[in-house]
């Protein structure tokens, strides 16, 4: 029977190789734009300000600059700067505005307007340090400034309460109630429960006039008389009443209300 011819490969021959793969090509990141050089300028320059004079020569919209450089990293935010100051009016009203308005303007996010927020209450936290646990009497300029930060630039009616100790140190602030541009609802009861549950022997009141002039209303001095009977019934001290306005305040006390 005839055998099937074989075939073996010659030591000599190289066996068949695959085709070669064709090389990838590498694929490159494009690169980041870089800033207009006068973009990058302006912002060394405008830090260079700060660091030397510090912010009391700066106006508003160049100091809210500065906070916009660290949450926007590239771009001009003079534009947006200004666009916030002339929506709001100034520096401190911008920080004071409510997020969901904050958000209302163009170019102001929800990471921006968080961020403003956090500047606005690291300020109020600065601020409350000075006078929170220490004794008011001795403390009243450091007491004025608190409360001018927290609500001069609201704008909307906040009030609030200041308990005191029997050695008049602050123990505790706290809202009592939010209301509208021109009225903020107050329940003496609520007030005089909380100071009892506080152990409180004395309180300041504290509201805001959003329109800027802090002269009392026919229904401030209603209010402060009702939360004052209340409190006379149960031995607790009614140091003052503060309305605070844009740029001053007027004291009950002071102006012979109290």
């Amino acid at each position: 029977m005839a055998r099937s011819p074989t075939f073996q490969l010659s030591l000599f021959e190289a066996p068949a190789q695959a085709p070669a793969k064709p090389a990838k090509r590498k694929s490159k990141t494009p690169a980041k734009p870089k800033q207009p050089s006068y973009i990058e300028g302006h912002r060394e320059r405008l830090r260079n300000r700060f660091l030397v004079g510090g912010a009391d020569p700066l106006p508003d919209y160049e100091l809210l600059e500065l906070l916009l450089f660290r949450m926007l990293k590239g771009g001009d935010v003079k534009p947006l700067a200004n666009r916030l100051i002339d929506t709001f009016g100034d520096f401190n009203r911008v920080l004071a505005a409510p997020i969901e308005r904050l958000i209302e303007v163009m170019g102001v996010g929800p990471k921006i307007a968080l961020e403003l927020k956090l500047i606005e209450a690291a300020t109020h936290r600065m601020s409350q340090g000075k006078v929170l646990k220490r004794p008011v009497i001795s403390s009243w300029s450091a007491l004025l400034d608190y409360c001018r930060v927290t609500m001069s630039h609201r704008d909307t009616e906040l009030f609030r309460v200041l308990f005191l100790d029997r050695k008049n140190v602050l123990i505790a602030d706290e809202i009592q109630g939010k209301g509208t541009v021109d009225h903020v609802p107050v329940y003496p009861r609520e007030v005089i429960k909380r100071a009892l549950d506080l152990n409180a022997s004395a309180l300041i009141l504290v509201h805001n006039h959003p329109s800027g002039d802090p002269t009392p209303s026919t229904a401030d001095i209603d209010m402060t008389e009702k939360i004052q009977a209340a409190c006379d019934a149960v031995g607790i001290t009614v140091h003052d009443h503060l309305v605070i306005g844009k740029s001053t305040q007027v004291s009950f006390k002071s102006e012979g209300y109290l």
